[in-house]
Protein backbone atom coordinates (compact mmCIF):
# COMPACT_ATOMS: atom_id res chain seq x y z
CA UNK A 1 0.00 0.00 0.00
CA UNK A 2 1.81 2.86 -1.45
CA UNK A 3 -0.45 5.20 -0.77
CA UNK A 4 -0.48 4.84 3.16
CA UNK A 5 3.15 4.42 3.16
CA UNK A 6 3.37 7.94 2.04
CA UNK A 7 1.06 8.78 4.05
CA UNK A 8 3.04 7.56 6.92
CA UNK A 9 6.18 8.93 5.68
CA UNK A 10 4.47 12.92 5.44
CA UNK A 11 3.53 12.36 8.70
CA UNK A 12 6.59 11.94 10.56
CA UNK A 13 8.60 14.49 8.00
CA UNK A 14 6.41 16.98 7.22
CA UNK A 15 4.40 17.11 10.73
CA UNK A 16 7.73 17.21 12.43
CA UNK A 17 8.42 20.66 10.67
CA UNK A 18 5.85 22.62 13.21
CA UNK A 19 7.07 20.84 16.51
CA UNK A 20 10.37 20.88 18.32
CA UNK A 21 12.38 18.29 16.12
CA UNK A 22 12.62 20.77 13.76
CA UNK A 23 11.78 24.21 14.09
CA UNK A 24 13.01 24.42 17.53
CA UNK A 25 16.09 23.81 16.02
CA UNK A 26 15.83 26.41 13.58
CA UNK A 27 14.75 29.12 15.64
CA UNK A 28 17.39 29.02 17.99
CA UNK A 29 19.73 28.97 15.41
CA UNK A 30 22.10 32.00 15.12
CA UNK A 31 22.07 32.03 10.69
CA UNK A 32 20.10 30.71 8.61
CA UNK A 33 23.02 28.89 7.20
CA UNK A 34 23.59 27.18 10.93
CA UNK A 35 19.60 26.71 10.56
CA UNK A 36 19.67 24.67 7.58
CA UNK A 37 23.20 22.68 8.47
CA UNK A 38 22.01 22.22 11.95
CA UNK A 39 18.36 20.47 10.36
CA UNK A 40 20.10 18.43 7.89
CA UNK A 41 23.17 16.95 10.84
CA UNK A 42 20.33 16.62 13.04
CA UNK A 43 18.16 14.75 10.33
CA UNK A 44 21.12 12.55 9.84
CA UNK A 45 21.45 11.63 13.26
CA UNK A 46 18.12 11.10 14.01
CA UNK A 47 18.35 8.27 10.80
CA UNK A 48 21.46 6.76 11.75
CA UNK A 49 20.16 6.10 15.43
CA UNK A 50 17.19 4.60 14.13
CA UNK A 51 18.12 2.05 12.09
CA UNK A 52 19.92 0.34 15.39
CA UNK A 53 16.65 -0.54 16.79
CA UNK A 54 15.40 -1.85 13.57
CA UNK A 55 18.47 -3.74 12.69
CA UNK A 56 18.23 -5.55 16.02
CA UNK A 57 14.20 -6.00 15.67
CA UNK A 58 14.90 -7.23 12.00
CA UNK A 59 17.83 -9.69 13.09
CA UNK A 60 14.97 -11.22 15.61
CA UNK A 61 13.21 -12.78 12.44
CA UNK A 62 16.72 -14.87 12.26
CA UNK A 63 17.33 -15.59 15.31
CA UNK A 64 13.96 -16.50 16.73
CA UNK A 65 11.33 -16.25 13.80
CA UNK A 66 8.70 -18.97 16.61
CA UNK A 67 8.77 -15.74 18.80
CA UNK A 68 8.09 -13.06 15.89
CA UNK A 69 5.12 -14.75 14.62
CA UNK A 70 3.99 -15.46 18.13
CA UNK A 71 4.32 -11.27 18.76
CA UNK A 72 2.80 -10.42 14.91
CA UNK A 73 -0.34 -12.89 15.97
CA UNK A 74 -1.54 -10.17 18.37
CA UNK A 75 -2.06 -6.67 17.42
CA UNK A 76 -0.21 -4.83 19.91
CA UNK A 77 2.15 -7.40 20.50
CA UNK A 78 4.57 -6.37 17.71
CA UNK A 79 6.39 -3.94 20.68
CA UNK A 80 7.04 -6.60 22.33
CA UNK A 81 9.49 -8.15 19.45
CA UNK A 82 12.39 -6.23 20.49
CA UNK A 83 12.13 -6.44 24.35
CA UNK A 84 11.52 -10.14 24.77
CA UNK A 85 15.04 -10.33 22.28
CA UNK A 86 17.09 -8.50 24.50
CA UNK A 87 15.29 -10.57 27.67
CA UNK A 88 15.73 -13.92 26.00
CA UNK A 89 18.87 -13.60 23.97
CA UNK A 90 21.58 -11.34 25.65
CA UNK A 91 23.15 -10.78 29.26
CA UNK A 92 22.25 -8.94 32.03
CA UNK A 93 24.51 -6.56 31.06
CA UNK A 94 23.31 -6.00 27.59
CA UNK A 95 19.17 -5.81 29.19
CA UNK A 96 20.79 -3.13 31.49
CA UNK A 97 22.40 -1.15 28.21
CA UNK A 98 19.21 -1.62 26.51
CA UNK A 99 16.18 -1.13 28.84
CA UNK A 100 18.36 2.09 30.33
CA UNK A 101 18.30 3.94 26.93
CA UNK A 102 14.72 3.07 26.33
CA UNK A 103 13.95 4.79 29.20
CA UNK A 104 15.76 7.89 28.98
CA UNK A 105 14.61 8.20 25.19
CA UNK A 106 10.96 8.07 26.55
CA UNK A 107 11.79 10.45 29.57
CA UNK A 108 13.59 12.85 27.02
CA UNK A 109 10.44 13.09 24.98
CA UNK A 110 7.88 13.18 27.53
CA UNK A 111 10.11 16.02 28.93
CA UNK A 112 9.95 17.71 25.43
CA UNK A 113 6.22 17.23 25.08
CA UNK A 114 5.41 18.80 27.95
CA UNK A 115 7.80 21.68 28.17
CA UNK A 116 7.17 22.87 24.55
CA UNK A 117 3.20 23.50 24.43
CA UNK A 118 3.58 24.92 28.51
CA UNK A 119 6.33 27.67 27.01
CA UNK A 120 3.79 28.62 24.56
CA UNK A 121 1.06 28.63 26.14
CA UNK A 122 2.51 30.95 28.76
CA UNK A 123 4.48 32.65 26.39
CA UNK A 124 2.73 33.32 23.31
CA UNK A 125 -0.77 33.16 24.95
CA UNK A 126 -1.06 34.14 28.35
CA UNK A 127 1.55 36.62 28.80
CA UNK A 128 -0.19 38.84 25.78
CA UNK A 129 -3.53 38.58 26.99
CA UNK A 130 -1.83 39.93 30.63
CA UNK A 131 -0.46 43.23 28.98
CA UNK A 132 2.95 41.65 29.61
CA UNK A 133 3.24 42.85 32.93
CA UNK A 134 3.35 39.68 34.81
CA UNK A 135 6.21 39.62 36.98
CA UNK A 136 8.70 37.04 36.47
CA UNK A 137 8.44 35.32 39.65
CA UNK A 138 4.03 35.23 39.11
CA UNK A 139 5.43 33.55 35.50
CA UNK A 140 7.14 30.92 37.27
CA UNK A 141 4.61 29.97 39.02
CA UNK A 142 2.28 30.08 36.14
CA UNK A 143 4.81 27.94 34.00
CA UNK A 144 4.75 25.38 36.76
CA UNK A 145 0.59 25.41 37.28
CA UNK A 146 0.19 25.06 33.08
CA UNK A 147 3.07 21.91 33.37
CA UNK A 148 0.92 20.31 36.12
CA UNK A 149 -2.04 20.75 34.18
CA UNK A 150 -0.56 19.17 30.53
CA UNK A 151 1.48 16.35 32.48
CA UNK A 152 -1.87 15.36 34.03
CA UNK A 153 -4.04 15.87 30.94
CA UNK A 154 -0.68 13.74 28.93
CA UNK A 155 -0.63 10.90 31.99
CA UNK A 156 -4.67 10.08 31.83
CA UNK A 157 -4.91 10.22 27.72
CA UNK A 158 -2.26 7.70 27.56
CA UNK A 159 -3.77 5.48 30.29
CA UNK A 160 -7.28 5.31 28.81
CA UNK A 161 -5.99 5.05 25.26
CA UNK A 162 -5.44 1.42 23.69
CA UNK A 163 -3.15 2.63 20.88
CA UNK A 164 0.37 1.56 20.44
CA UNK A 165 3.10 4.42 21.25
CA UNK A 166 4.08 4.17 17.72
CA UNK A 167 -0.27 5.04 17.07
CA UNK A 168 0.11 7.40 19.56
CA UNK A 169 3.39 9.58 18.09
CA UNK A 170 2.06 9.53 14.61
CA UNK A 171 -1.48 11.09 16.14
CA UNK A 172 0.86 13.84 17.42
CA UNK A 173 2.06 14.58 14.42
CA UNK A 174 -1.23 14.33 12.50
CA UNK A 175 -2.28 16.97 14.96
CA UNK A 176 0.87 19.43 13.49
CA UNK A 177 0.29 18.58 10.13
CA UNK A 178 -3.39 19.23 9.46
CA UNK A 179 -3.26 22.23 11.79
CA UNK A 180 0.42 23.66 11.72
CA UNK A 181 2.53 23.03 8.93
CA UNK A 182 0.64 24.85 5.83
CA UNK A 183 0.77 28.05 7.51
CA UNK A 184 4.04 27.84 8.86
CA UNK A 185 5.48 26.94 5.33
CA UNK A 186 2.99 29.40 3.66
CA UNK A 187 3.62 32.40 6.22
CA UNK A 188 7.50 31.78 5.48
CA UNK A 189 7.53 31.42 1.39
CA UNK A 190 4.35 33.43 0.10
CA UNK A 191 3.84 36.85 0.50
CA UNK A 192 -0.01 37.13 0.13
CA UNK A 193 -0.11 34.61 3.15
CA UNK A 194 -2.35 36.27 5.70
CA UNK A 195 -3.74 35.81 9.10
CA UNK A 196 -7.30 35.13 8.02
CA UNK A 197 -6.18 32.50 5.57
CA UNK A 198 -3.38 30.71 8.43
CA UNK A 199 -6.98 30.56 10.86
CA UNK A 200 -9.11 29.62 8.09
CA UNK A 201 -6.36 26.84 7.11
CA UNK A 202 -6.25 25.27 10.14
CA UNK A 203 -10.43 25.27 10.74
CA UNK A 204 -10.44 23.25 7.51
CA UNK A 205 -7.05 21.07 8.30
CA UNK A 206 -8.68 19.95 11.54
CA UNK A 207 -12.08 19.42 10.64
CA UNK A 208 -11.56 17.48 7.33
CA UNK A 209 -8.88 15.27 9.13
CA UNK A 210 -11.58 14.47 11.87
CA UNK A 211 -14.00 14.04 9.61
CA UNK A 212 -12.24 11.48 7.24
CA UNK A 213 -10.87 9.75 10.51
CA UNK A 214 -14.22 9.21 12.03
CA UNK A 215 -16.48 8.76 8.97
CA UNK A 216 -14.01 7.49 5.95
CA UNK A 217 -11.70 5.33 8.04
CA UNK A 218 -11.84 2.91 5.04
CA UNK A 219 -10.95 5.29 2.30
CA UNK A 220 -8.43 5.52 -0.25
CA UNK A 221 -7.04 8.09 0.69
CA UNK A 222 -5.39 8.24 4.46
CA UNK A 223 -7.52 11.30 6.68
CA UNK A 224 -4.43 13.20 7.40
CA UNK A 225 -3.88 13.42 3.36
CA UNK A 226 -7.30 14.84 3.58
CA UNK A 227 -6.48 17.16 6.22
CA UNK A 228 -3.08 18.62 4.56
CA UNK A 229 -5.23 19.13 1.54
CA UNK A 230 -7.87 20.90 2.91
CA UNK A 231 -5.56 23.19 4.99
CA UNK A 232 -3.70 24.52 1.56
CA UNK A 233 -7.02 24.97 -0.06
CA UNK A 234 -7.85 27.22 3.09
CA UNK A 235 -5.05 28.92 3.24
CA UNK A 236 -5.25 29.57 -0.49
CA UNK A 237 -8.72 31.01 -0.67
CA UNK A 238 -8.18 32.38 2.93
CA UNK A 239 -5.42 34.25 1.86
CA UNK A 240 -7.05 35.95 -1.49
CA UNK A 241 -10.50 36.41 0.18
CA UNK A 242 -11.14 40.15 1.56
CA UNK A 243 -9.58 40.53 4.77
CA UNK A 244 -12.17 40.57 7.19
CA UNK A 245 -10.19 39.40 10.56
CA UNK A 246 -6.64 39.43 11.76
CA UNK A 247 -5.33 42.09 9.64
CA UNK A 248 -2.68 41.86 6.79
CA UNK A 249 0.47 39.25 6.27
CA UNK A 250 3.96 40.05 6.88
CA UNK A 251 5.57 40.04 2.76
CA UNK A 252 8.47 41.95 3.95
CA UNK A 253 9.41 39.54 6.24
CA UNK A 254 9.59 36.93 3.27
CA UNK A 255 11.38 39.23 1.50
CA UNK A 256 13.94 39.54 3.98
CA UNK A 257 14.30 35.86 4.56
CA UNK A 258 14.99 35.85 0.29
CA UNK A 259 17.91 37.82 0.65
CA UNK A 260 20.85 35.75 1.81
CA UNK A 261 23.39 38.87 2.92
CA UNK A 262 21.09 39.39 5.22
CA UNK A 263 19.91 35.93 6.34
CA UNK A 264 23.67 34.89 6.91
CA UNK A 265 24.57 38.05 8.42
CA UNK A 266 22.52 39.17 10.42
CA UNK A 267 23.21 42.37 12.86
CA UNK A 268 25.14 42.62 15.91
Amino acid sequence: DWLGFIAAFVTMALGSVAQQDVFQRVTSARTEKIARQGTLLGGSLYLLMAFIPMFIAVSALLIDPAMVKQMLSNENDFQQVLPTLILQRTPLFAQVLFFGALLSAILSTASGTLLAPTAVITENVIQPLWGHKLSDRKMLVLLRLILIGFTCCVTLFALQSESSMYQMVQDAYKVTLVAAFTPLVFGMFWRRATPQGALLSMACGVVAWQYAEHFMSDALVPPQLVGLGSAIVGMIVGSLAPTLMGGQGHPEIVDLARQPEVADNPPA
